[in-house]
């Protein structure tokens, strides 16, 4: 069997957020995280995945770090500025 992308899911204080899932996507996060807990020994609830895999979509978008980059010049040089 392939290696997720995802590893272990860091238990963090949570932030409430509510989102409408396509039927589709909702099938293969559960799909995804019966995968998940067949390759780590571990029973997970698919919505724990969301966060992780919307942090290595984030993490590995090239265009995004770009942008993230150029924002946090732009906020320390209006830090400074004050």
């Amino acid at each position: 069997m392939s290696k997720l992308r995802l590893g272990a899911i860091l238990d963090e204080k949570p932030v409430k957020l509510t989102v409408d899932l396509p039927a589709a996507i909702h099938r293969d996060l559960l799909l995804y995280a019966e995968v998940h807990g067949r390759e780590t020994g571990q029973a997970i609830d698919p919505s724990k995945l969301v966060a992780p895999m919307l942090a290595r979509f984030m993490a590995t978008d090239r265009a995004f770090a770009k942008a993230r980059r150029t924002l946090n010049r732009i906020h320390v040089t209006d830090a400074r500025a004050k």
